[in-house]
């Protein structure tokens, strides 16, 4: 899974959607740790990052699992965990390929569900 998923990060344009191998992935490893570890900042795999919070950002606004398949995901440490890491290290990620506003909407995964609705 592991190879699978440094391949895919790699590839500007993979075979599968790359929030599709993400599930997978976590599914078969029963965690998004080592997956998120491996997600480091890079031209492509920041392209990869756009496509996937475009996919997965209003269910996790939502505090809801954006996965259709894992049901692990459904765990709350889970889905805090994923909501954290992309709040601490998306937004810059996103501002850096000309992503300002999906950025601001990331980073608004740091609040409180209800700060997070109420932000302007």
């Amino acid at each position: 899974m592991h190879t699978w998923w440094q391949d895919v990060l790699t590839a500007p344009d993979p075979p599968y959607p790359v929030y599709d191998v993400f599930e997978t992935c976590a599914m078969i490893l029963t965690t998004i740790t080592p997956l998120l570890d491996l997600w480091r900042p890079g031209p492509v795999a920041d392209a990869h990052l756009v496509v996937c919070l475009v996919h997965w950002l209003y269910e996790f606004l939502g505090d809801q699992p954006p996965f259709s398949c894992w049901d692990g995901a459904d765990d709350p440490a889970v889905l805090a965990q994923h909501q954290a890491w992309l709040a601490e290290h998306a937004p810059a990620r996103l501002r850096a390929v000309g992503r300002p506003d999906l950025a601001v909407r990331t980073a608004l995964l740091a609040l409180p569900y209800d700060e997070r609705w109420a932000h302007p």
